[in-house]
């Protein structure tokens, strides 16, 4: 990597994150690598609150010899993509890299540091590295009651995933990095982002990033804190929101299926055929179910009854929201997300 110039640029695609941005933009500036390599580019998408206004007020406040340069643009299109994308053709010539971030996430002062070595590392053995991507935790420590029932059940075997929110402690290959650090040649190599994927745009990118013969990683040891939803109204229509666009990514990847994703539908669909041939038939699979989520409930009793029965309920939601997602998805065409509002 180069150390002359910033190699790295922070995209920040934002939208009425006022309740965030501040201590999302002051881990990012507060950072142990020199401020020389690094630079951060916030894209706004026509916010409402006073996210501007704080970002503003952040810039006027920075101490040039101590902070990296931060930038504030317009995003007329308003969505991640068409961000990201207006941000490779910002791009000074010194960057080499590019690293995804958004307005509710929080790094701690070595993130980019750790990025750094684990790249150089994984670059030696691994000449196409295309992107490294880091692990994803709940901030528990600002945790309000659901925000901690969700947090347990993305870390429930049942609630987790092997994208964003994968548990894993090994370093190595995968096909859906987490706010990754990508090379910026493999990104124009590939066209950047596709616009047209206004959720999901990062595993569409990661797979024709892996069609074009780029390898793809994640590292444990960086870590971004992530605030979860804190309702369970958002948490439901996250999950539709991710199965409906998990079909989109399907339908132009199909080597993007993992079935453990498709076991609700199946069971949905296993369940209704056992009903038509009798109702008795039908409990079986319903009563296994329930047991299920009883258990993943009684796993997490230790942290009080509102998470032996909220965990329970939050897996529902999360199945049942994913289902009917991927369903959605066959049939109709995206819209802008509204389970952050």
């Amino acid at each position: 990597m180069r150390t002359q110039g910033p190699w790295l640029a922070t995209v920040l695609p934002v939208l009425d994150e006022e309740a965030h941005i501040e201590a999302c933009l002051r881990s990012l500036l507060d950072q142990s690598l020199p401020s020389t390599e690094h630079m951060i580019m916030v894209f706004d998408g026509g916010s409402s609150d006073a996210t501007q206004e704080i970002i503003r007020s952040i810039q006027e406040g920075l101490d040039k010899e101590k902070h990296p340069v931060l930038q504030l643009y317009d995003n007329p299109e308003r969505f991640v993509p068409h961000a990201r994308n207006l941000a490779l053709k910002h791009l000074p010539d010194s960057v080499t890299h590019v690293l995804e971030f958004n307005g509710h996430i929080e790094v701690y002062s070595n993130h980019l540091e750790q990025l750094k070595s684990a790249w150089n590392r994984l670059e030696s053995g691994h000449p196409n590295i295309g992107g490294l991507g880091c692990r994803v935790i709940g901030d528990e420590k600002q945790q309000g009651k659901i925000e901690s029932i969700l947090d347990s059940t993305l870390k429930s075997p049942l609630g987790g995933s092997n994208g964003q929110f994968a548990i894993f402690d090994q370093e190595g290959p995968t096909n859906v990095p987490a706010f990754a650090l990508h090379l910026r040649s493999a990104l124009e190599a590939v066209n950047g982002w596709d616009e047209s994927f206004l959720t999901s745009q990062d595993s569409d990118l990661s797979m024709r990033m892996l069609n074009a013969g780029y390898e793809l990683f994640r590292t444990p040891e960086p870590l971004v804190k992530m605030r979860r939803r804190t309702s369970f109204r958002s948490w439901f229509l996250m999950s539709h929101r991710y199965g409906f666009w998990r079909t989109k990514v399907l339908l132009k990847h199909p080597q993007r299926f993992v079935l453990r994703e498709f076991l609700p539908l199946i069971g949905l669909f296993a369940t209704t055929l056992l009903l038509m041939i009798s109702p008795n038939l039908a409990l079986i699979p319903l009563i296994a179910y329930g047991g299920v989520l009883l258990l993943s409930g009684l796993v997490h009793f230790k942290k009080g009854i509102s998470h032996a029965l909220g965990v329970p309920f939050s897996l529902f939601l999360l199945h049942t929201g994913f289902t009917l997602g991927l369903i959605d998805g066959c049939v109709r065409k995206g819209r802008a997300s509204r389970d952050r509002t």
